[in-house]
């Protein structure tokens, strides 16, 4: 009997996910541990520019271990990253399944993702591509981000980026049109698209093309969400909108701020 396929010292169980760069397996070793391996992608493992995204991406978990609403890093490699294993779910996987007017811990959801980013930025990164997918929920409602490929060091002045980093639909302006502008600010941005997300099953903004999507976040104004959702405060739609101001002076300054303006909606 052929038994499971091995990577390394572990033993591949289950496919959990599979992304753009990297698929995601529950593995153990031979004292039966689970893990949760991510796994670089086959046809990326020679693709330089994509070893080194993951690889960087790996090294700054490292350096945030430690924050409870941060996946626990173990180790890594220059096509792998180990971390701690949690039965849990993103937040795409979880509104598959579920209305999101129905999700249970809503409150703790959104605040657990205000203090992960506030513990990255503290430590002086940007995560840059902060959406759904990249937070995970596990059964008890506890929160962990995860996949910091395009994290990038807090710049002390303009510096020069890789154009576009992101996901369209939860992407601040600048990182559309001055990708050099970018800072702590954009994350702040994409936050706010995410708990839109939360709230109403879907991003600020929908079209048919990337352009046209990156046009909206430009240009227009998202629906409020009392308006798509009702029984949403009106505070609370305000902040949000806030949080998705085009002009990053105008939103709240950091997730620390985002985290203390939430604890009075609950």
């Amino acid at each position: 009997v052929v038994g499971p396929e091995k990577f390394g010292r572990f033993y591949l169980r289950e496919l959990l996910n599979s992304g753009g760069m990297a698929d995601i397996w529950l593995v153990s070793d031979e004292r039966r541990k689970n893990y949760a391996l991510r796994r670089l992608k086959k046809e990326l493992r020679f693709n330089f520019t994509a070893r080194r995204r993951f690889t960087r991406g790996n090294e700054i978990l490292a350096k945030l271990s430690g924050c409870q609403n941060i996946v626990g890093y173990v180790e890594h490699g220059s096509d792998y990253l180990l971390m701690d294993y949690v039965e849990a779910e993103n937040l795409k996987q979880l509104f598959a399944r579920h209305d999101p007017v129905l999700t249970e811990n809503v409150s703790q959801i959104l605040i657990d993702m205000a203090v992960g980013l506030s513990h990255v930025h503290e430590s002086g990164y940007m995560h840059l591509d902060f959406k759904p997918e990249n937070v995970l929920v596990s059964r008890n409602g506890s929160v962990r981000l995860i996949d910091f490929d395009l994290a990038q060091p807090i710049p002390e002045k303009p510096k020069k980026m890789s154009k576009n980093p992101g996901t369209p639909g939860y992407m601040a302006p600048e990182q559309i049109t001055d990708a050099s502008s970018v800072d702590i600010r954009a994350d702040i941005y994409s936050l706010g698209a995410t708990l839109y997300y939360l709230l109403t099953g879907r991003p600020p903004f929908q079209a048919k093309s990337r352009h046209e999507v990156y046009q909206a976040h430009i240009s227009r104004i998202a629906d409020p969400l009392n308006q798509v959702r009702p029984d949403v405060p009106a505070l609370l739609a305000a902040l949000v909108a806030r949080m998705l101001a085009k002009d990053p002076a105008e939103r709240l300054q950091t997730p620390g701020e985002v985290a203390l303006a939430l604890k009075p909606f609950w």
